[in-house]
């Protein structure tokens, strides 16, 4: 059940990935916990910045919240997390080191992703401070943080539920967008549906705060954090009341078959496994991520001479 007593949310997005990020706090003793961070990242220089990280510490230094853990949803496939940057840098400001939380499934995303980039074990085990159980309770303050495992848009996705609010990532989108690809590995469209239901089955007036918006431009042109538990049984477009598992599974699968990749997927992939750190550097003082080469069948005939 939601706690009586509600949290003081900050909803802040982030344009350039559509990204929501969320500081939320007990407005009692005004700790405070961030939800999927962004560090700014120009794929056309491979230049990371801080500035919308810079933002959300402004925010937190103004309303004299004392940040206790920073929260990872999933591991996300289309914008860089700014969670290491923003623990070191609370600390480099005397404040105490919040713990950077995921749901406890990451481990398995790290190693399907780690052999695929070439990670070595080193750079990204034991990266997490805490992973999290299916149904942990947190606290936060005189309020609790509960776990939800959302798995479907990627098998470690969970939420969390403060109060009468759940922060659900990308496991449901607004009502006029509907919902996340299945596609990454470990994806799964039924699980998807069913962890939508789960959300849809609490009470009607708790607001499930998204982890993306992207206004479609008929009549709403400005993003929006979250909606009601009623309004998206009555509107989502693809999990309304009526609509069946077979049917969104069958649409969802189609749909994610025309899909293009993210534009930072590779990026942000090796730096979110990673818990936001960076790469280590060669002997010359520079870090590298890997971006898969796509070359057309044939290709050696261009000069290209085949081994051996």
């Amino acid at each position: 059940m939601a706690d009586n007593q509600q949290p003081l949310i900050e909803t802040i997005f982030e344009p350039k990935t559509c990204t929501w990020q969320y500081i939320v706090a007990d407005p009692e003793t005004k700790d405070t916990v961030i939800i999927d961070s962004v560090l700014d990242y120009d794929s056309t220089t491979n230049t990371i910045s801080t500035g919308s990280a810079d933002n959300l510490l402004s925010i937190i230094e103004s309303k004299g919240y004392n940040v206790v853990a920073i929260l990872e949803t999933h591991a996300h496939a289309d914008h860089l997390t700014a969670s290491r940057y923003l623990q070191q840098k609370l600390i480099r400001n005397g404040k105490s080191r919040p713990d950077i939380c995921i749901g406890k499934r990451i481990e398995s995303v790290q190693h399907t992703f780690a052999r695929k980039y070439g990670i070595d074990e080193a750079e990204y085990i034991g990266v997490f401070d805490k992973l999290l159980d299916d149904d942990e309770v947190l606290p936060l303050g005189k309020l609790s943080i509960r776990v939800i495992h959302l798995p479907g848009h990627t098998p470690d996705h969970v939420g969390y539920m403060i109060g009468s609010n759940v922060f659900v990532g990308d496991s449901i989108f607004l009502s006029d967008v509907g919902s996340a690809r299945c596609d990454f590995p470990g994806g799964d469209a039924k699980a998807l549906f069913s962890s939508m239901m789960k959300l849809l089955a609490l009470p009607p007036d708790v607001r499930l705060y998204t982890g993306h918006d992207y206004p479609p431009g008929d009549g709403r042109t400005e993003p929006q954090p979250f909606a009601t538990v009623a309004e998206q049984k009555a509107r989502n477009k693809h999990v309304h009341d009526g609509v069946t598992e077979e049917q969104f599974v069958t649409w969802r699968r189609q749909r994610d078959e025309t899909l293009a990749e993210p534009k930072l997927i590779h990026q942000s992939l090796q730096f979110n496994i990673r818990a936001g750190q960076l790469p280590k550097s060669n002997e010359h003082g520079h870090r590298f991520m890997h971006v898969p080469l796509k070359v057309p069948e044939g290709a050696w005939n261009w000069g290209i001479a085949p081994q051996g």
